[in-house]
């Protein structure tokens, strides 16, 4: 049965595009990852400030190999580039594994630690999980 992870990030008006353009530049790092079967990203248009990634697994245990083993590299800044923070999202890494809902957000979304570094994206973000039902 297929598994859905989505990251819902609440985005402050106006960063929206930056976080666009952070995730097309790492648009096809997750494609080859074992069990991985779509990935999404929904902008909002009425009623909420998040943006949602939704990716969709061919079971739990392929997220949570991605999740242990992928992220940091899906998420890395493309070669030349220099780093943007942006880190592993909210459904990669330990929130995963403890079931806990959000990140520190500012750090993986833009805040690099330097002063010259992009700035964040995002404010935070929320983790909903779901399974395939077919109907």
């Amino acid at each position: 049965m297929s598994v859905v992870k989505i990251n819902a990030i609440h985005v402050p008006e106006g960063r929206g595009p930056e976080l666009e353009k952070r995730f097309a530049a790492r648009k096809h790092s997750v494609d080859g990852s074992k069990g991985f079967e779509g990935f999404q990203l929904l902008r909002p248009v009425k009623g909420d400030d998040r943006y949602f990634v939704v990716t969709t697994w061919d079971s739990e245990e392929s997220f949570a190999e991605w999740a242990a083993n992928g992220a940091k590299a899906a998420h890395a800044a493309p070669e030349g580039a220099a780093p943007t923070g942006h880190g592993a999202p909210a459904h990669a890494g330990s929130e995963t594994a403890s079931g806990a809902t959000g990140h520190g957000s500012d750090a993986q979304h833009g805040a690099t630690g330097s002063p010259q570094g992009p700035k964040p994206v995002a404010t935070g973000a929320d983790l909903l999980e779901f399974e395939v039902v077919e109907l």
